[in-house]
């Protein structure tokens, strides 16, 4: 018996909805990046990009559990002196949509198939998205 290799075409992708309403950040992002990744699929192939998309709305209502909410977040401008942080409570509560890219985005591998798969993720800090042409079904996590 041969192992499967799923093939680029011959994956189907369908659109699914989750509500982030009272949903801890990091339990979030971890199913999310499963369904992102397709790993949830019997074709699940690690090198090809087999998984669905994925709206995640209300990001404004998702919270953060522990002193989360107080570690600060680092990053470098790659400009001189250009280290800069935020704390991740500040961070949700001005920019919901980045905070939760962000921690899907440390759960995708660190590659060119991972940015190929951020893409796939479409987030709204509010009930309110754009996709209904593409009929998303909602899902429970």
């Amino acid at each position: 018996m041969r192992t499967y290799q799923a093939k680029p075409h011959e994956v189907e992708q369908k659109w699914y909805v989750v509500d982030a309403a009272n949903k801890s950040v990091g339990r979030l992002a971890s199913q999310v990046a499963k369904i992102l990744r397709g790993k949830h699929k019997p074709i699940f192939t690690p090198h090809v990009d087999t998984g669905d998309f994925v709206i995640v709305v209300n990001a404004a209502k998702a919270r953060l559990t522990g002193n989360k909410a107080s570690e600060l977040i680092y990053w470098h401008t790659m400009y001189p002196g250009g280290l800069r942080n935020v704390s991740r409570g500040k961070m949700l509560a001005e920019r919901p949509e980045r905070t939760i890219t962000r921690a899907v985005k440390g759960m995708l591998p660190h590659n060119k198939l991972g940015a190929q798969i951020i893409r796939k993720l479409k987030v709204y800090s509010g009930p309110e998205h754009p996709h209904e042409a593409q009929q998303p079904e909602k899902l429970e996590l």
